[in-house]
């Protein structure tokens, strides 16, 4: 095996001092050398190959250059641009991004937690918080910065970036309304999580600013994905027959509306127009073609990863919501009422 290039190897190279060659290497502490001394190190250090250690800078700075990025569930398409998003934003820094995967379980978001605590991670940005679980609070207590994104918490206490669900759900009722629908029925989400619970009480104020009425024409799913979609959808059309439109709290659910609706024998959209949220990859491709809300989830990551990566720098960010704002994609799966 081909030995790494060190420090010394580059000093030699360039003519100068080790302590030298640390510091034109630097960005921080470039400018104390001459750029004719830099521009020599970089060249010999570009020619040998020579990549600073991470593990190096780690114990002279007293940080891993590991941040950890907590998802529910990775096989949900929403997570990997967020991922993505957050993964480049870190890597320009010097960061290697550790994930982990709670399978929407407590317990386990818990333990994967916790075990990225005991690495010493510089930084944690959760996107599986539940409201109330006091995950944020308890990271933060042992001296790690966290950020939220796609979910906040309860006080505002913890700095998240998130689509603006109240905006976005408007999007969705405004376009059926405007199709001329009015009994308009709602597969929500879990309340426990900030999105489903958001997504609900922003249904019930537009349909309220548009005079439609809500009573009974709510199903709460057991969690944002697909069988669960189809169940509340089951109960909710048999419960409220009247029905000429269903706005589902994410595209899973939408995906189980679809799949419960067309085993009922209720054609989408003649029957039944349906809406989705967060424009996930493929749901272009259903039959019929999903109507929904996207959000810019790879860009969200990124916001995260900034607003973490100023936290570890001690800049003071002020604990605050971000919403960034959602766009309408209308396909076939809406039309007006028969």
């Amino acid at each position: 095996m081909i030995a790494r290039p060190t420090l010394i190897d580059v000093a030699k190279a360039a003519d100068v001092h080790a302590s030298t060659a640390s510091r034109a290497l630097n960005p921080e502490t470039r400018g104390v050398v001459s750029d004719t001394t830099v521009a020599r190190v970089l060249a010999a250090a570009k020619e040998l190959g020579y990549r600073p250690h991470p593990l190096a800078r780690g114990l002279r700075t007293d940080t891993t250059l590991t941040v950890g990025i907590v998802v529910p569930d990775l096989e949900n398409p929403l997570f990997p641009p967020l991922v993505r998003g957050a993964e480049a934003a870190l890597g320009v820094e010097g960061y290697t991004l550790l994930i982990g995967n709670t399978d929407n379980e407590q317990e386990h978001t818990e333990a994967v937690i916790s075990t990225l605590v005991d690495r010493r991670v510089d930084g944690l940005i959760l996107a599986t918080a539940e409201l109330g679980s006091g995950v944020a609070a308890a990271v933060q207590s042992e001296g790690i910065d966290v950020v939220l994104v796609n979910r906040e918490s309860t006080d505002g206490s913890v700095p998240a970036i998130i689509g603006d669900d109240h905006i976005g759900i408007g999007m969705a009722v405004d376009h059926l309304v405007e199709l001329g629908h009015s009994a308009i029925g709602h597969v929500a989400g879990p309340p426990v999580l900030s999105t489903g619970l958001g997504r609900c009480k922003a249904f019930k104020a537009h349909l309220a600013r548009h005079g439609l009425s809500v009573d009974g024409r709510i199903e709460v799913a057991d969690w944002f994905q697909v069988a669960p979609g189809a169940r509340a959808t089951s109960d909710l059309v048999s419960r409220n027959p009247e029905l000429t439109a269903i706005v589902a709290g994410n595209d899973l659910l939408a995906l189980g509306a679809l799949r419960a609706l067309n085993d009922a024998g209720v054609s989408v959209p003649g029957d039944m127009s349906l809406t989705g949220y967060n424009d996930m990859p493929f749901v272009d491709l259903v039959q019929p073609p999903l109507t929904t809300v996207g959000l810019p989830y790879r860009e969200m990551g990124t916001m995260a990863a900034q607003t973490l990566l100023a936290l570890m720098r001690g800049e003071g960010v002020e604990p605050h919501v971000t919403r960034l704002r959602p766009a309408l994609r209308v396909r076939a799966s809406t039309e007006s009422p028969r």
